[in-house]
C-alpha cells in the first residue's frame, strides 16, 4: 500500500533541510511505497509551519513528518493528527512526547553540548569566554543543546565564561549582525562564537572574518559542510560540528514506514534504517541516529552537502 507523508520542516530553503528532504527522497525510492513532499514556510515561524501542517491534513495524507519550530505550539495540531490515525514523526527538533509517535533524534544533547565546548577548549583554553547566536530562545534542540554545553562547561570547565546568547531567527543577515554585535560588545574578552543553526555558523565566520579576527575569535557551531568549507579552508575555522542531515532524513522515512507496517512499535529496542543499519532506541521514544561527527580541514572537502 502507498503511503503518502508530508514533511513539513521548521523552513525550507537552505541547504540543511535540503540535505533532510533528499535522504527522505532516497529512502522513499529504495522502499518503493512512500511517497514524501517537502514543503513548508520560507521563514522560521511556527504559526506559518501550523498552517502547513493543517492544510496538508484536510488534503488526507497519511503521514507527517515534522521539525518543530516551537516544541509546544506545534503539538495540538500534531495531537490532532494523532487522533485522526495519522502517523506522526519528528526529527531534528522534537514536539512534546505524546503528540508523535517516534522522534529521529540526530545525536543525543549531552554529545552535542560536549564536542561544542570541548572544541572551544581545545582551541581557545579552558578559561574561554563565548557568546551565542541562536535562533531563537524557544526551539527546542537549541535550547537543549545550550543547556547541556553550560552545565558541562560548569562540571568541567569552570573557568570558562558564558557572555551573551543573541537570537537571529535562521536569517543569514540578522546573524551576521549578531554575530557582529558580540564581537563589538566584548572586545578582547570575546573568545568565540558559537552558532547554533546551520545559518547561524557561517555567517559569525563572515563576521569573524570580515572583522579581521580569524585566530583570534574562535567559530564553532553546527552547520552543513559546503557552507562551512570557505571558512575551513582558509583556517578562520577549525571545528564544524553536526551530523548527517541526509542520514537524518532518510531515517525518519524508515522509522515512519516500520511504524505503518507494524514492525516498530512502543515495545522496539531498535529499528532498522536501510542502509544505515540497526537504529537504537534511547528515551523511550526515541531512534538515535549516532554520535555527533566534527568536520575538520583534514576531512570537510571529503563531502557535498
Amino acid at each position: 500500500m502507498l503511503f503518502r507523508s508530508v514533511d513539513v520542516p521548521k523552513l525550507i530553503g537552505i541547504g540543511y533541510f535540503d540535505a533532510t528532504a533528499l535522504g527522505m527522497q532516497q529512502a522513499a525510492e529504495e522502499l518503493g511505497n512512500v511517497t514524501v513532499i517537502t514543503d513548508g514556510p520560507t521563514e522560521a515561524n511556527i504559526d506559518d509551519q501550523i498552517t502547513f501542517i493543517e492544510n496538508y491534513l484536510a488534503q488526507g495524507v497519511d503521514g507527517v513528518l515534522f521539525a518543530a519550530n516551537d516544541p509546544v505550539a506545534i503539538s495540538p495540531v500534531l495531537r490532532r493528527a494523532l487522533g485522526a490515525g495519522v502517523h506522526v514523526v519528528g526529527y531534528d527538533a522534537n514536539s512534546e512526547p505524546d503528540a508523535r509517535t517516534w522522534f529521529v533524534n540526530q545525536a543525543e544533547f549531552n554529545g552535542i553540548g560536549k564536542a561544542m565546548i570541548d572544541s572551544l577548549a581545545a582551541e581557545m583554553g579552558e578559561d574561554a569566554s563565548f557568546g551565542i547566536v541562536t535562533s531563537t530562545f524557544t526551539t527546542p534542540n537549541q535550547a537543549r543543546w545550550i543547556a547541556e554545553m553550560w552545565a558541562y562547561a560548569g562540571k568541567c570547565y569552570p573557568e570558562m565564561t558564558w557572555l551573551e546568547t543573541l537570537e537571529a531567527q535562521e536569517d543569514s543577515v540578522l546573524s551576521f549582525n549578531q554575530a557582529t554585535t558580540l564581537i563589538n560588545k566584548y572586545g578582547d574578552e570575546l573568545d568565540g562564537i558559537f552558532g547554533m543553526t546551520s545559518v547561524a555558523t557561517p555567517s559569525s565566520a563572515d563576521a569573524v572574518t570580515q572583522a579581521g579576527l580569524c585566530g583570534e575569535v574562535a567559530v564553532i557551531g553546527l552547520a552543513t559542510p559546503n557552507a562551512m568549507k570557505p571558512y575551513v579552508n582558509a583556517d578562520c575555522v577549525q571545528s564544524v560540528v553536526l551530523w548527517n542531515p541526509i542520514d537524518l532524513g532518510y531515517a525518519a522515512t524508515y522509522v515512519m514506514r516500520a511504524v505503518v507496517d507494524g514492525e516498530f512499535t512502543p515495545e522496539s529496542t531498535s529499528v532498522m534504517a536501510g542502509r544505515l543499519g540497526e537504529l537504537t532506541v534511547v528515551n523511550g521514544s526515541e531512534v538515535l541516529l549516532g554520535a555527533p561527527f566534527i568536520f575538520t580541514k583534514d576531512n570537510i572537502n571529503d563531502f557535498d552537502f
